[in-house]
């Protein structure tokens, strides 16, 4: 059943193209997208749904900031994992196995394949009980659909890359669409977003729970691993400018790919604060959102928010199953076939549902998971990126270095906090 892999990507004529500079502007960085899009959905997924209506309906415009600062901490540390693909040629899960102690190689590939399945009973779930709500169906009866469409999203890989990033890349234009329609229906104080976006205000220790669950969960393991291998082998630089121009062109879409992402972010807690801040402030459900948009917004609104989770579900759990395949073959070497590996990725949330479990409870202990896992790919990221031996002339410049390493110990520590609150050692 398991065997040994060495993937390998091709080279597009168009990015030969780029690199020996026949290609420039636009032209030059559509060869090269890609990667960050198909990230992106990572910060856009289900558990951002629940954790953004909760910020938008108890403090309205108050808690944008930490968005926005969450945001640019994503876009540092994916821009760090896709530099670390293209220069060395190996995913950091590889770096790992190469370069850590064995038995910390086969921790950190236990605890990141439990947090592969973490991420994606989250995924799961939503793109579940937004068709579930949409089409009034069973719960279990919207998670074999789901199951199904993901599988079937998957398998577009085996017809060339491109397919499926044009897949995935379409579903995040639905759900940027999707929350841009709400923007026009939801009524928005646009003066006194301006005034609080980039103010720092928690005005209570609920606010800092929420503010702990932007920030803590917005920097997904697996994503920081996905990154370096969606970058790896996708093209051959020749010469270090050539490699200089790859790396140009990478950060160039992280920066904008993970800005439309953030825009999706702010507008879904902008309109969670014009829909629910002034009448329904503990709005904390998916489902209670969607049934308290009917009368509020009108049914096309609801009906919108369903069309965007669902595919903000799907998207999500394709990349989480390509995220889970990635460090199975990076820390170990193996490949199993694409669908046992979705298979087992799916048990945890048939199983959750089966057992009675409220499915946003299980998004919320989901992240926790996550927060458990994080620390691994963040100090190895930061680690490798900074070897001279590695990275040779395109390692980290200590500014770079000292922003990582700050921006790792803020969200570590924030995750921390959420760690002790849920287990009652502090109480936010």
């Amino acid at each position: 059943m398991l065997q040994k892999v060495s993937p390998e990507r091709h080279e597009e004529p168009a990015m030969r193209e780029v690199l020996d500079g026949r290609r420039r502007g636009l032209a030059g960085l559509l060869p090269f997208a890609g990667p960050a899009i198909v990230v992106s959905v990572a910060y856009i997924d289900p558990g951002n749904f629940a954790t953004n209506i909760q910020a938008g309906a108890r403090y309205g415009y108050g808690l944008l900031w930490v968005v926005v600062l969450a945001n640019l901490v994503a876009m540092l540390f994916q821009s760090l994992s896709a530099r670390l693909g293209i220069v060395t040629g190996r995913n950091l899960a590889q770096l790992c196995r190469e370069h850590l102690p064995r038995p910390l190689v086969y921790l950190m590939w236990v605890v990141s394949e439990l947090a592969a399945m973490a991420t994606d009973l989250a995924e799961f779930l939503g793109g579940a009980i937004g068709l579930a709500l949409l089409f009034h169906l069973p719960l279990l009866v919207g998670m074999g659909i789901t199951a199904i469409v993901t599988y079937g999203l998957l398998l577009l890989e085996g017809k060339g890359y491109r397919r499926l990033e044009l897949a995935i890349g379409a579903m995040v234009g639905v759900v940027g669409l999707s929350y841009l329609a709400e923007l026009f229906i939801a009524p928005v104080g646009w003066t006194s977003l301006a005034e609080q976006i980039f103010v720092p205000h928690l005005p209570d220790s609920m606010a800092i729970a929420i503010a702990v669950g932007i920030i803590g969960a917005t920097v997904m393991p697996h994503a920081l691993f996905l990154h370096s291998g969606l970058t790896e082998r996708r093209a051959r630089p020749k010469t270090g400018d050539e490699r200089r121009r790859i790396i140009r062109l990478s950060n160039l879409e992280v920066v904008l790919a993970l800005s439309v992402a953030g825009l999706i972010n702010l507008a879904m807690v902008v309109m969670a604060a014009g829909a629910f801040h002034g009448s329904h402030p503990d709005v904390a459900k998916i489902e209670t959102a969607y049934q308290t948009l009917v009368p509020l917004l009108g049914g096309a609104a609801a009906t919108i928010f369903l069309v965007s989770l669902i595919a903000s579900g799907f998207s999500s759990s394709v990349v989480g199953t390509m995220a889970g395949q990635m460090i199975m073959q990076g820390f170990v070497a193996f490949h199993i076939p694409l669908w046992l590996r979705r298979a087992i990725t799916m048990l945890p949330s048939f199983a959750v549902v089966i057992a009675g479990v409220d499915a946003t409870r299980a998004l919320v202990m989901s992240q926790v998971a996550l927060s458990i896992a994080l620390p691994f790919p963040m100090i190895a990221l930061v680690w490798f990126t900074s070897r001279s031996d590695l990275m040779g002339a395109f390692r980290n410049r200590v500014p770079v270095t000292v922003a990582a390493v700050a921006a790792a110990m803020v969200v570590l520590g924030l995750n921390v906090v959420l760690l002790l609150d849920v287990f009652g050692v502090v109480s936010l």
